[in-house]
């Protein structure tokens, strides 16, 4: 049976939740503070790019299963269910701002009125949801709802894939009446046959960090393989390759780059590493990850310094601001650090990247100039240096570049080039853990 539901937050979590809910067959009313985002969306324009997201977004706005609105009140009002999708950004210390779910929480006290569901979406610490069901008790008190975790999984760039052919949905729901609504609203996975984990509120809350703090430490390891690997004289592809034979093991996430970023890595693993601080356990693994990743950005930058001489006075071309390829997502991309450091030492940058130049251009503003295609960048450089696994920039022609370059140095950080080819041009090539 189709449920009545709100999501609050229209970010990429909010703004996928909200169009795959409504693919299901609900009724969905995505909130946001900001009336300009609201308006595109409603005219059927996503506010972030993911790969489907707008094809999709169009038929249930055409459907009119989807809508979006800055009314919270009414949309909470109006809900059998309601998604907290905010963003919950680190503070100094790496803790979780909770500063926007307790808006949020204090919104649903004053409009609840029959039973609601409310699942929290945004990855919190452990402890929130309890938190969470203290304060509506608190604040609407007599009133039936019921408070289940329910993280999200979903990879950006391939957000609308994962939202609808996830590994798992871990829900966190200790409220019998609240797991038939559940079943109800994600029944079309059920019929598919996607795996169902459920479980308590804490436990819920702690799988999503334990996830992203394994997977964050995973690239940290063979990033720091191929480091070992360069010094040795071995081939990190080789080792790489070797060791996903391996089905403990598994060949996943054992790529070698500049360091991971993004939304979600940099700053679960400080809120678990504060978390555990909190409760006096000792997560020194999950720290060194924390510090070896600034490490592994800083090094490009000292690298190419290295493959170039003093980079006073020379032009660097980067190709790839995005923190992954298929996104256009800035957020602590390992670019921003390696800009700011060529910066630093002299260098003029040019940049390119087909989908997240405006919101790398917001900022450096004209510290960094971004070109419409990959040679216009290109042109006059004494580096090549790539930041971000783009399938265009494993196509680049590389004779073209060696004509229009002053300089013949490449330092691909993502190993996506032919090294022999790009060698055979004239090219001085690096990779990472390559021979």
């Amino acid at each position: 049976m189709a449920k009545r539901i709100a999501v609050i937050g229209t970010g990429y979590v909010g703004l996928v939740t909200s169009v795959g809910l409504s693919d299901f067959g609900n009724y969905v009313v995505g909130v946001d503070i900001n009336s300009s985002v609201v308006e595109k969306l409603n005219s059927g324009s996503p506010t972030i790019y993911e790969h489907g997201l707008e094809e999709y977004l169009q038929r249930n706005l055409k459907t009119q299963r989807l809508s979006f609105t800055t009314d919270i009140d009414a949309a909470l009002k109006a809900a059998e269910i309601v998604f907290i999708a905010v963003g919950t950004p680190p503070r100094e210390d790496g803790s979780a701002d909770l500063t926007q779910i307790e808006r949020v929480v204090h919104s649903i006290a004053d409009n609840l009125d029959a039973f609601q569901v409310i699942i929290t979406k945004s990855t919190v610490p452990v402890g929130t949801n309890r938190w969470i069901e203290r304060e509506l008790t608190a604040k609407a008190p007599g009133k039936e709802f019921a408070v289940v975790s329910n993280p999200e999984f979903l990879r950006e760039g391939k957000a609308v894939q994962d939202f609808f052919h996830p590994d798992r949905v871990v829900l966190g729901c200790e409220s019998e009446k609240a797991r038939e609504y559940l079943e109800d609203v994600y029944r079309a996975l059920n019929l598919i046959h996607v795996p169902f984990v459920w479980c308590n509120l804490e436990t819920a809350e702690l799988i999503k960090y334990a996830s992203n703090a394994f997977l964050a430490t995973k690239i940290t390891y063979i990033n720091q393989m191929a480091n070992l690997a360069e010094a040795v004289g071995a081939d990190i592809h080789t080792v790489a390759r070797s060791m996903g034979m391996d089905g403990r093991i598994s060949p996943k996430f054992l790529h070698p780059g500049p360091g991971y970023g993004g939304s979600c890595f940099p700053k679960d693993t400080r809120a678990i590493a504060s978390t555990g601080d909190e409760f006096g356990v000792d997560m020194s693994i999950i720290k060194e990850v924390i510090t070896a990743n600034e490490k592994q950005k800083e090094r490009v930058a000292e690298r190419l310094a290295f493959l170039t001489g003093p980079l006073k006075g020379k032009t660097v071309c980067l190709l790839g601001l995005a923190f992954k390829a298929e996104t256009d997502d800035v957020r602590e991309s390992p670019a921003i650090t390696i800009v700011q450091r060529l910066l630093e030492q002299g260098a003029t940058v040019n940049a390119h990247d087909p989908e997240a130049a405006h919101n790398f251009k917001a900022l450096f503003g004209e510290r960094v100039t971004c070109f419409n295609s990959e040679f216009e960048a290109l042109a006059g450089a004494d580096a090549l240096l790539i930041v971000t696994e783009w399938n265009e920039y494993r196509n680049l022609d590389l004779a073209r570049a060696r004509e229009v370059m002053t300089g013949n140095v490449i330092y691909d950080t993502r190993n996506v080039l032919d090294s022999e080819k790009a060698t055979s041009l004239g090219f001085v090539y690096a990779g990472i853990g390559r021979v």
